[in-house]
């Protein structure tokens, strides 16, 4: 693992977590969410970046929650990252935000519908940052050395790979648990995105559905098959979140199931 800024208890023998909101609703939940895991993470040693889109640009409806205000919740990100002394994470989805994003942020993830975009993977290269691509629900974990090799030729070998599902019929996600040590050859640490891969997307109603109860059966699963850090996003109250509510995890549940991460971590090492 590459050395990310602020990354903390890297040789705790833990996998690394990125956790925080979908999306950034304002600067009192965004701190709220932060001091929980923090005082979560640092209790059980698990380095920990923080997580939170700034903007959400993939959205079924025209009245979706899409943000806050690009430099405001970018400020919060900053913030977040000052006061926790945490790194932090967020997305970008067109080649322009990159530059944009960097100066807030420590690392920039590239959105899995758009993980083929060249221009976008050499945008956020060049920025010297940390580049976490997500894999698309359509590709397979083979496929995903072309993205990684599109950022390292760029000059940049900071590089993290993100499974998140692969599609499934037109309604459904379904995780295939061998994209892990596939993405693992190419040399990038790989990340399971556990809550999004329980989402339903393409609902009648425009809202993507979601299936929370299973968290803990596919964070478990990946630790297992030994998934180099878990990316799950988490909320004080999921029903009323403003993106991606149906499949967040409650944050009075992640200590809990953290807990239980790390002693599968411990036994499978």
């Amino acid at each position: 693992m590459f050395e990310i800024p602020k990354l903390k208890y890297t040789d705790s023998g833990n996998f690394f977590l990125m956790a925080g909101p979908c999306a950034i609703e304002g600067e009192e939940m965004a701190m709220e969410i932060a001091e929980r895991v923090k005082t979560i993470t640092d209790k059980l040693q698990i380095p920990w970046i923080f997580k939170g889109s700034y903007r959400k640009a993939n959205r079924s409806r025209l009245d979706s929650f899409c943000g806050i205000g690009d430099e405001k919740a970018l400020r919060i990100l900053e913030k977040v990252g000052k006061e926790f002394d945490v790194p932090t994470v967020t997305d970008i989805h067109e080649s322009g935000e990159a530059a944009m994003a960097a100066e807030y942020v420590d690392v920039l993830q590239i959105p899995a519908f758009l993980c083929r975009q060249t221009d976008l993977l050499v945008a956020a290269a060049n920025t010297g940052k940390v580049v976490n691509i997500k894999k698309g629900q359509f590709l397979s974990g083979e496929a995903m050395r072309f993205a990684v090799d599109k950022v390292r030729e760029s000059g940049n070998d900071k590089v993290i790979l993100t499974d998140r599902g692969n599609s499934f019929g037109y309604s459904d996600l379904v995780v295939d648990f061998r994209n892990i040590p596939a993405m693992q050859a190419t040399g990038a640490p790989v990340v399971m995105d556990i809550t999004h891969s329980l989402q339903q997307p393409n609902q009648s109603s425009g809202v993507t559905g979601g299936k929370p109860a299973l968290i803990e059966t596919i964070a478990k699963a990946a630790i297992a098959v030994g998934a180099d850090g878990l990316f799950i996003e988490t909320h004080p109250q999921p029903s009323i979140a403003k993106s991606d509510g149906a499949n967040m995890l409650p944050l009075d549940q992640l200590e809990a199931l953290l807990q239980k991460l790390v002693r599968i971590r411990q036994a499978v090492r």
